[in-house]
């Protein structure tokens, strides 16, 4: 509830800088020609920039996650809401963690703004966040029962079949902004896609020759898409969006259960965890010397780390060779 008011004192604040910020409404490059371009995470501003190319247009593209908060935790500041609500493109994931935007949107001084949610163009695919008594209880879960009350999980970048859609939906809308350019973006768009299925195919070809097909998370689990992609199981302490940092007793003993059960050589954990609990499933198994290993779910990666070569396909390639080692 606090989170929420101090969002309403800062979209109140923004809406009342507007004209005095940007009288004109026009967006902020206006007058140099060139175009803003708004995303909300680390993926979709590497398919932006990725789909641009050489960047013929020279658009001037914007991360607002670029501090290492993830997207849950992230509240929008007054040049945020003002950059948003003037830019010429805004990509967002949606969901209740980008609840933020609505209001933006809904006051935006540039009234010809495209905007890409990726819920929104991925409906038909979305799954529905799982409850966290079923993450460490049923595993691959998603019966309807145990689900209907929970929210749809928002991480839909994780998924390479998903990034395929979003990476065509984003050539699209860019040839809608520069029209000028727009058969260069959709070759951009098709050879990228090429290699996003290429790199599907090798997940999919790597748990298909696995002997292991269950993955144990000490952690929350963002990665629900990806293990649907290729038919993994999946136990957790936590579900993808929780808040939570300590695991119950029950829920480590069910876990350090699991990893006896199937004799997993590997308990994992996602990117900025302390692996604390990690640590504890694996010091009450019977064996007691499985790996702790991170996949990177993207949710703290920043601009810094795209101008240090940092790549959605290059993470993503990095969580294949992880995985691959959890598998064995």
């Amino acid at each position: 509830m606090r989170k929420k008011n101090v969002l309403i004192i800062v979209l109140l604040f923004a809406a009342a800088c507007l004209p005095a910020c940007n009288p004109t409404g026009n967006t902020p490059g206006a007058d140099s020609g060139r175009l803003q371009i708004v995303t909300t995470i680390f993926p979709e501003y590497d398919w932006v920039m990725t789909i641009l190319g050489d960047n013929p247009a020279d658009a001037e593209v914007t991360m607002l996650l670029d501090s290492g908060v993830d997207l849950h935790s992230f509240q929008p500041a007054v040049d945020d809401i003002l950059k948003v609500s003037a830019c010429d493109m805004f990509v967002y994931v949606g969901g209740e963690s980008d609840r933020w935007a609505e209001g933006v949107l809904k006051d935006a001084a540039n009234t010809e703004m495209i905007t890409i949610c990726l819920m929104d163009v991925l409906d038909d695919k979305l799954k529905e966040e799982e409850p966290e008594e079923s993450m460490h209880e049923h595993g691959h879960g998603g019966d309807d029962d145990e689900t209907d009350a929970a929210g749809y999980d928002e991480h839909v970048w994780l998924s390479l079949k998903n990034a395929a859609v979003m990476a065509e939906s984003i050539a699209y809308a860019l040839g809608k902004i520069d029209p000028g350019h727009a058969d260069l973006y959709r070759a951009n768009s098709s050879a990228y896609v090429e290699k996003l299925l290429s790199l599907d195919a090798q997940y999919q070809a790597a748990v298909s020759g696995a002997s292991v097909k269950t993955l144990v998370f000490g952690d929350r689990f963002p990665f629900r898409y990806l293990a649907d992609d290729y038919g993994l199981s999946y136990y957790a302490a936590f579900a993808g969006c929780s808040a939570e940092s300590e695991a119950s007793f029950e829920t480590i003993t069910f876990l350090a259960g699991k990893v006896d059960e199937l004799s997993l050589h590997a308990v994992l954990t996602i990117e900025g965890s302390d692996h604390r609990i990690a640590e504890t499933i694996v010091r009450n198994t019977a064996r007691k010397d499985q790996k702790i290993l991170t996949m990177d779910s993207m949710q703290a990666a920043t601009a810094d780390d795209a101008q240090n070569g940092a790549t959605y396909l290059s993470i993503m390639e990095k969580n294949l060779s992880v995985l691959m080692d959890a598998l064995k």
